[in-house]
């Protein structure tokens, strides 16, 4: 971070699932968005929302940005998060979400830049890095996934996981970008029995050491509640960073409650 703002320049509210609202130097950022009410997606594996919203697109306001790692499973993109995209004047995600969502979806190829004016002058710059959503050799069977990270002059960088399960992904991220003031893992450890015991997310202990490659970047957990696939809660995670003696850079979110990150 190149300079320390006296007045809180990002804030963050969550949503629900993967669903984070941030407020980064003047604009309005949104992860994967997901505002169903509780019910079925059958599919391959039918998913089960067990909770909805904590707000509602309307209470969030003006979205400049939504940030989405993938398009095809609905926990991630349910159908009130997708009815939303075409109100959003940036959408930025995968080749293959822009291939199924054309003139919608902006796509972003791994470690490309996308720079974003900021409201009172400047630019942020719109990182696409990589996400590995299971076992190495996953791609084939869940499709293609993106990260993103957040950089401007005078703001925190900001790390956003998409739904990734890989240590090694997060240590290349860390060498390639250099210090990360906040990271927004996407944990809660998702399985659908695709690779028996293997999950499609960090789980609590690999949440653990890729909080770890990321030196002191503050962790901001998300995609720990609100569907049957998650296999591990907030408390699993908490003690885990708490055994690891990094709890102090752990913030969990409470539904529906905006806080100050710096």
């Amino acid at each position: 971070m190149a300079s320390s703002p006296t007045t809180p320049v990002v804030t963050a509210l969550l949503v629900g699932g993967p669903t984070l609202h941030l407020t980064y130097g003047g604009l309005s950022i949104l992860t994967d968005p997901t505002f169903d009410a509780p019910g079925e997606y059958p599919g391959g594996v039918t998913l089960h929302k067990l909770s909805g919203p904590a707000v509602t697109v309307t209470e969030l306001g003006t979205i400049d940005i939504v940030l989405l790692s993938h398009d095809q499973h609905a926990d991630n993109l349910d159908d009130s998060g997708r009815a939303l995209l075409s109100d959003v004047p940036r959408v930025f995600s995968t080749g293959e979400a822009a291939s199924r969502l054309p003139g919608i979806v902006t796509a972003v190829p791994t470690w490309t830049s996308v720079p974003q004016p900021l409201p009172d002058g400047g630019s942020v710059e719109v990182t696409a890095v990589p996400a590995q959503h299971g076992p190495d050799g996953s791609r084939e069977l869940v499709g293609e996934v993106t990260g993103f990270v957040l950089r401007s002059d005078g703001l925190p960088t900001i790390y956003v996981s998409g739904d990734n399960a890989s240590v090694a992904v997060v240590e290349e991220i860390a060498a390639r970008i250099g210090a990360i003031d906040i990271a927004v893992l996407f944990v809660g450890a998702a399985n659908v029995g695709h690779f028996g015991d293997t999950d499609l997310t960090l789980n609590a202990l690999t949440a653990v050491r890729a909080a770890r490659a990321l030196g002191d970047a503050v962790i901001v957990p998300v995609h720990t509640e609100g569907w049957a696939h998650f296999s591990e809660t907030s408390e699993r995670l908490e003690r885990e960073f708490d055994y690891a003696g990094i709890a102090e850079r752990l913030v969990v979110p409470t539904k529906g409650v905006r806080f100050t990150l710096l």
